[in-house]
């Protein structure tokens, strides 16, 4: 391992392309196709159950630890289709986070240095590296004086971010973020709202909500899954103004309208 690791790379189009989810006879998305360009945030919104998760899974491949789950289509990080690459190596491209804050019941610091020793970087980078991710998150000035406290400590909000920074710490290109806000509350939510925003354009984004509100505030492009016959699809995928403010589908005018959902 090299320091070139801890240098930030171009972030890359994200391409899915007819990508369908089974879970053994269930389908859960069919034919979702959606292009994420270079370091922007698109928003993946949608009612309970229409596959937005489950596409997420599809993209960094957890979906092939699911026993009975496959996957049909392709995801492209730039022209390079994922299913060609190696699950560590296309987990250190695409980082993920939960709706749920999950920190390892570690140290704040150590929370950070575990994946950067699973991932071979040499001892004498890690603490640099781990500082930067937490000043990417604006945790630094909060935990610089309780590195070797327990990160179960921190509040929801700081945990969620500590999470943030332990994906940006391996430097992805691409982040995953999967309600990262659903279980926080209003003013720690807004926090880590804030701190997405400021990884536009450094990072390529896919944020499934439930918060149209945060859609808005923070995507570029919005992409609405509905259920059609059972299972999860794909009806619209545009600019955040224009999936909005002029909507090409009766459902997403619907849903985004409060009428449906």
């Amino acid at each position: 391992m090299t320091a070139s690791f801890a240098e930030t790379r171009r972030p890359p189009s994200l391409t899915l392309d007819g990508v369908s989810v089974y879970y053994g006879a269930q389908v859960a998305i069919q034919g979702a196709s959606l292009t994420v360009a270079p370091g922007e945030l698109m928003a993946l919104v949608g009612p309970s159950g229409c596959g937005k998760t489950s596409l997420l899974s599809a993209i960094n491949r957890m979906a092939d630890e699911q026993p009975g789950c496959r996957v049909g289509g392709s995801v492209r990080l730039d022209d390079h289709d994922v299913a060609g690459l190696g699950v560590t190596a296309l987990r250190r491209q695409v980082g993920m986070v939960f709706q749920q804050p999950n920190p390892f019941p570690l140290s704040v610091m150590d929370n950070l240095r575990f994946p950067l020793s699973e991932h071979g970087v040499p001892r004498r980078q890690r603490d640099t590296l781990a500082e930067r991710a937490l000043r990417d998150v604006g945790l630094w000035d909060e935990v610089k004086d309780r590195l070797g406290q327990s990160a179960l400590a921190l509040s929801g909000g700081q945990q969620q971010r500590l999470c943030i920074a332990r994906a940006l710490v391996l430097a992805p290109r691409v982040l995953l973020l999967d309600e990262p806000c659903s279980a926080l509350d209003p003013v720690s939510s807004r926090v880590v709202e804030d701190m997405i925003a400021s990884l536009k354009g450094r990072y390529t984004l896919l944020m499934v909500t439930h918060n149209l509100a945060q859609a808005r505030r923070l995507a570029d492009t919005v992409t609405v899954c509905w259920v059609e016959g059972e299972c999860g699809c794909v009806v619209e995928s545009n600019t955040c103004e224009q999936v909005f403010e002029a909507p090409a589908h009766p459902i997403t005018a619907a849903y985004c309208g409060g009428e449906v959902g």
